[in-house]
């Protein structure tokens, strides 16, 4: 019921096309663990690529809105940059480190491509 966007379609369809796979583990309790969220339910984090030294994260916008996301990790990032689809630095890609993370600015459909340099 509603617009696709209401009803949860994207998400819907990567948890049917994706879904997780469950692998048997010891007893033993583990503590939740998530290396990215993103906070905007219309960008969708696509992939994430391990690169030496740093992690190529790409997210779009999947609403067909403008919207300003935070995208937070638990991995030890020292510098986020945005990079273009070959994954090379872009001039004046700099993005500032933040509490939330880091912030991102999304038109219509759009693609970013986010180099995250990680302290050794």
């Amino acid at each position: 019921a509603g617009s696709f966007q209401d009803a949860g379609v994207i998400q819907r369809a990567y948890n049917l096309n994706f879904p997780l796979h469950t692998v048997p583990a010891s007893s033993a309790q583990c503590p939740a663990w998530s290396a990215f969220s993103v906070s905007s339910p219309a960008v969708v984090l696509e992939t994430a690529e391990d690169r030496p030294e740093a992690v190529v994260v790409r997210l779009y916008e999947a609403h067909g809105s403008t919207v300003d996301a935070w995208l937070q990790t638990s991995l030890p990032v020292k510098e986020a940059m945005l990079c273009d689809l070959l994954e090379r630095p872009a001039a004046r890609g700099r993005l500032p480190l933040e509490q939330r993370g880091v912030r991102l600015s999304f038109t219509p459909f759009h693609v970013l491509s986010v180099l995250l340099v990680l302290r050794q």
